[in-house]
């Protein structure tokens, strides 16, 4: 390790190449998995802030909450501790007052029932008690709509109070608004539909394992499913993460075969000096630790200044980007970029290993 310090001090610009290159791969690394998790944050937080432990659909709608078409009645049907009955909608927000295209929000929206326990926790405001009234996520307030603000949705024609404020929340990447379910079928469905035969698009299970959710024999229409494997089936999950994933693959690729050239190439440049050590006794073994201590001390260093980009670049980004750091995914991309970095460094020992000390210093 000395001797691979004492060279990385003199040739410093050399050296510094290649810990600039590091610290862009790795800083490229860390902004894909940022995006990549914040992006499936963006779309599935909504149903992770419910708790749920199962999600009761109709057969035929392929896992899909938007393709399930359930009734009220099919409620007395599903054996579970906490069952709550849940519509969905998605559409555009606008303020009341503001007519321009370029004013409507894109919204999905929840209808549940008035004392749900799946509605998320206020930080301002009160949960909605009559027709047309509807809470809204922070992530709205930060794009103008505030707390008593009316607001128009869809092709409803009477307009919405804002009664409360919760944290930020989202479904599909949009701003996710809670409202009851009558005032949810008002929307859809332009009327109210009252009765047992009121339309509901799931059953949202808390408290009950799915193993344990027991579903009426005669119901054959009803399948239960685990919320992870829900959500797995949400529109774009599971392609846009299996893209951007890839994507940090191929970097840590890329990123082996850029440090092997690097450091062949130097390992090369140095032959005469390898043949000039192992005249004087020195071995192949310990050549080899220094090339591999250098090449780790190297990916240690670019890969720690890629993750401090990483943070100040967090500090700066728009609210409104998908952009979320796992800590856990960082610590782990981080050491795979340094064993990569390492591997790459690697590919030099049988050019060590093979050079003959009389060529060398002759040569």
């Amino acid at each position: 390790m000395f001797l691979g310090l004492e060279e990385m001090k003199y040739f410093k610009l050399r050296y510094t190449l290649v810990v600039g290159v590091i610290v862009l791969v790795a800083y490229v690394a860390f902004m894909l998995s940022g995006l990549a998790n914040g992006l499936a944050q963006g779309v599935r937080q909504g149903v992770d802030n419910w708790k749920a432990t199962g999600i009761i659909l109709s057969e035929d709608a392929n896992k899909s909450l938007t393709a399930s078409s359930l009734v009220m009645n099919d409620l007395d049907d599903v054996k579970a501790k906490i069952k709550e009955p849940l519509g969905q909608y998605a559409g555009a927000l606008n303020k009341i007052g503001k007519d321009k295209e370029a004013d409507k929000i894109n919204i999905s929206l929840f209808g549940v029932v008035k004392d749900s326990a799946i509605r998320p926790k206020l930080i301002e405001g009160r949960y909605f008690e009559n027709q047309g009234e509807i809470i809204i996520p922070k992530n709205l307030v930060d794009k103008g709509i505030k707390l008593g603000d009316k607001v128009k949705i869809g092709k409803l024609d009477k307009a919405l109070t804002v009664v409360g404020v919760t944290e930020q929340n989202t479904f599909s990447i949009v701003p996710l608004i809670y409202t009851s379910i009558d005032q949810w079928q008002e929307i859809k469905f332009g009327k109210i539909i009252e009765g047992d035969q009121s339309p509901i698009n799931g059953i949202v299970v808390r408290s009950t394992a799915i193993d344990n959710i027991q579903l009426e024999e005669k119901e054959d229409h009803l399948a239960k499913y685990k919320i992870e494997e829900f959500i797995q089936k949400l529109p774009g999950y599971s392609e846009q993460n299996l893209t951007l994933n890839a994507m940090i693959y191929f970097l840590f690729v890329i990123t082996a075969a850029i440090i092997g050239i690097f450091i062949y190439v130097m390992t090369l440049q140095k032959t005469s000096l390898f043949g000039v050590m192992k005249a004087q006794g020195i071995s192949n073994a310990y050549i080899i630790k220094s090339i591999i201590a250098q090449t780790f001390i190297l990916g240690v260093i670019g890969v720690a200044i890629g993750m401090v980009l990483t943070v100040l670049t967090n500090l700066v980004l728009p609210a409104a980007m998908p952009f979320e750091l796992d800590t856990m995914n960082l610590f782990l991309y981080s050491i795979v970029l340094v064993i990569v970095a390492v591997f790459g460094g690697v590919f030099s020992i049988r050019t060590v290993t093979h050079v003959d000390p009389m060529k060398a210093i002759g040569g």
